[in-house]
Order: structure tokens, then C-alpha cells, then sequence
């Protein structure tokens, strides 16, 4: 149940591909239902256990290029040959509602967001080490051994972009219910900062 007198916050989550912003959104669902979580569109194969409209919306090539065309992305790019975006809709009619949305983007797409909404709280998610954070990205087995060295090299590039964000937290190793906590608490400081509309 959203308050209407409360300032609802556009909260961005951001961070390295690996970092673990899957497992943080998903659990941020589990703990704070009544929060907007915006689905992002793609065009990148659907990897197994994800559901469509639930952990992205599967978009084709043509399909995707529509929704740019009609302007309906809050923010697109395109990562590692794979189109991404924000679909506007339900973004806005949740901040008019009272709700605090949270949008998952990567570094290049938070950007883009701060440029057009630079009232959003961007959260910059941080391995414990570089160590690790390339541990979690080979972990997966998703990727040829060139995709990898890729998204490895890109991983560490980002990891430089943390600075600009506004609450940079380190996504612990196994420790995803208190990474949600330090979110919600940065989101409780930012709101307390916010002035009364």
C-alpha cells in the first residue's frame, strides 16, 4: 500500500555485469512487495529459469526497434551485441501512485538515466574485490571464453564509473538480505533529505 504523502523515490540499481543485481532485485520482491520494480525489455535469448515479463520482457530485433522508434523506453543500449531498455510504461503512472520504483540498468544505461531524470537515486552495487567479482562472472558457464574476457574487461572498466553514483554498496558474498537492507536504508536517508513537495 503506497502513501501518498511520502515522496516516492525512482531508485536506479547499477553495477557490473556479475555483481549479483539479479539475486539483490530478486530478493528486494521477496522483502518489499509493495515497491514498483520496472522490467527491462531485451533482445537477448532467455537463459533457463527466467520467465518472460517477470525477469526481462523478450523482445525481438524488429519489435524492439518500434518501441524506440515510438519513443517508449526510458532509457535503451545496447551491451555485449544485445539491445536493452526501460519500458516507460508503468514507470510513471507507479512514481504518480505513491510507489517507489526500482529500475535495474547497467552503468552506461544509469547514465542515460541521470540525464533525463536527475531526481533519481542511483545505487552503484560493488564486489568485495575484483577477485571476486570475476569469480561470480566465470561461475556462470553462460559465455565462450571470449565473451567472457569481454565482460571481464568491461566489468573492471565499470567498476571505475563508481564514483558519480550517489550510495555505492558492496553486494557482500552470500549476504544479499543485507545488501536489500542497506538499499532500503540508503532509500530512507535520500527520502528524508528530499524536500516536502
Amino acid at each position: 500500500m503506497s502513501d501518498p504523502h511520502k515522496t516516492s523515490l525512482l531508485v536506479v540499481i547499477s553495477g557490473p555485469s556479475g555483481v549479483g543485481k539479479d539475486a539483490v532485485i530478486a530478493s528486494l520482491r521477496v522483502m518489499h512487495p509493495d515497491f514498483f520494480y520496472a522490467v527491462t525489455a531485451t533482445t537477448r535469448p532467455m537463459r533457463p529459469g527466467e520467465v518472460d515479463g517477470h525477469d526481462y520482457i523478450f523482445l525481438g530485433a524488429q519489435r524492439f526497434d518500434e518501441l524506440v522508434q515510438q519513443g517508449e523506453f526510458f532509457e535503451h543500449a545496447e551491451v555485449y551485441g544485445r539491445r536493452y531498455g526501460v519500458p516507460k510504461i508503468g514507470v510513471r503512472q507507479a512514481l504518480a501512485d505513491g510507489k517507489d520504483v526500482i529500475v535495474k540498468v547497467d552503468v552506461q544505461g544509469a547514465s542515460t538515466i541521470r540525464s533525463v531524470a536527475p531526481d533519481a537515486m542511483l545505487v552503484f552495487l560493488a564486489a568485495p574485490t575484483e577477485e571476486e567479482l570475476v569469480r561470480r562472472l566465470t561461475s556462470r558457464k553462460t559465455e565462450s571464453p571470449d565473451q567472457m574476457a569481454l565482460r571481464i574487461a568491461t566489468a573492471q572498466g565499470e567498476m571505475e564509473q563508481a564514483h558519480w553514483f550517489d550510495s555505492v554498496i558492496v553486494n557482500e558474498t552470500d549476504a544479499v538480505e543485507q545488501t536489500v537492507a542497506r538499499i532500503v536504508e540508503a532509500m530512507e536517508a535520500r527520502r528524508a533529505d528530499a524536500p516536502d513537495r
